[in-house]
């Protein structure tokens, strides 16, 4: 198995003992703090033999009740209201950065400057002028960083990679994306930083479209020229304070645009909070000149491929695979084939990635996504947000 994407054999002499510990402070203890405590307790036995122990040293947030809670619950040492505080302490080598997109700047660029190894949530930053003060102070400090596109890491996004690597799919022609949600429809729904632009930067474009603007670049290659538009639909929500206030809700609420690829290829993009029934539809297909290939999040352990020529014509189609073979990406420390995973283990497959690059110095990239990736993800959502306001087409400069 290719040691480039974490791939790991539950073959091998070594123990679990012999694994250095890495000391984990994390910022933020709600979703995403729960997702990645969960891949930090399961790494170590599952990922075998580990390439790390990861150590729950410390884990911060603005409530002191809250946040000495969720220490109690994960298991972590420490608990603090303060992010300095925590990087202050030695024992934490690397800086897990879960909150919300306006506090994620200052913390990492301090952690890089401390040392620390930076893993950091997306979209990596509000703006590509503030991510790429974020990607200067880790190349600057040398320190190995990340950014949580974890769909990076479901097998069978691994395994369409792959094909389009050995040449299967040919010449790429189109790519076309989707995530859809629907929690965002209420307008009696009490106001978050998600729909705030100076918390969030932007709406379905950053917490979803970054997504699938990820995986277009590590699919298919690098956008040359975007073409978007965006649409807010509830300009205001409730306070959810009490007070019965209004507050204004300043983020696209759903976007779509069109991309054209360097290497030639067409594409579109679409992202929405506003989708009665879909529940977290991240769907793709791929059409090149051998083969396609259709992917859907809901259904993660599946592709949809078509091999043009591989069987009688009166039978030629797109056919299922299950993606849990022994030889498919990781399945080889989880289950006999046909017992599934889930979501939440593209965050283990993704922690052990970035571990292996720690503990071996080796790279990060091109199959984890570095900062260099966030901040080019943010260049390209910032063209789209600049084409929707000047109704033309935009190019992609680094």
């Amino acid at each position: 198995m290719s040691e480039e994407v974490g791939f790991t054999s539950m073959a091998g002499p070594k123990a679990a003992g012999e694994a250095p510990e890495i000391g984990i402070g994390m910022l933020g203890y709600a979703f995403m703090g729960k997702a990645h405590t969960n891949a930090f307790k399961k790494l170590p036995y599952m990922m075998y033999p580990p390439v790390a122990i990861p150590k729950l040293v410390g884990i911060c947030g603005r409530s002191e009740e809250g946040v000495k809670e969720a220490a109690k619950r994960y298991g972590y040492e420490n608990a603090y209201t303060d992010w300095r505080a925590m990087l202050g302490n030695d024992a934490v080598q690397v800086f897990d950065n879960g909150g919300p997109n306006d506090a994620h700047a200052e913390p990492c660029i301090a952690a890089a400057a401390a040392g620390k190894h930076v893993f950091c949530e997306k979209p990596l930053a509000r703006t590509a002028e503030e991510a790429k003060g974020m990607l200067d102070a880790v190349v600057k400090a040398g320190v190995k960083h990340m950014v949580a596109f974890n769909y990076r890491f479901v097998p069978a996004i691994v395994q369409a990679r792959k094909f389009i690597e050995s040449g299967a799919l040919g010449k790429i022609y189109h790519w076309r994306a989707v995530y859809l949600q629907e929690w965002g429809m209420d307008p009696k729904m009490p106001t978050s930083w998600r729909f705030q632009k100076a918390i969030a930067g932007s709406g379905a474009l950053g917490d979803l479209g970054a997504h699938i603007i990820d995986l277009a670049r590590f699919l298919v290659g690098e956008p040359k020229k975007v073409m978007g538009m965006t649409q807010n639909w509830i300009g205001a929500r409730p306070a959810g304070d009490g007070s019965g206030k209004m507050v204004p809700s300043d983020v696209d609420d759903g976007f779509v645009a069109l991309v054209e690829f360097e290497g030639g290829a067409l594409g579109t993009l679409e992202a929405s909070r506003f989708c009665q029934g879909r529940k977290n539809f991240n769907s793709f297909e791929i059409n090149g000149e051998k083969g396609s290939i259709h992917f859907n999040l809901e259904r993660l352990n599946e592709l949809e491929v078509f091999w043009a020529g591989d069987e009688p014509k009166e039978a030629r189609g797109f056919h299922n695979v299950l993606i849990s073979e022994g030889y498919h990406p990781y399945w080889g420390n989880w289950w006999p084939h046909g017992h599934m995973i889930g979501w939440e283990h593209s965050f283990v497959h993704e922690f052990h990635h970035f571990f292996s690059a720690i503990v071996k110095n080796g790279d990060v990239a091109p199959y984890g996504a570095t900062f260099e990736d966030g901040y080019r993800n943010a260049v390209i959502c910032d063209a789209i947000v600049e084409s929707a306001a000047k109704g033309k087409a935009v190019d992609i400069n680094y």
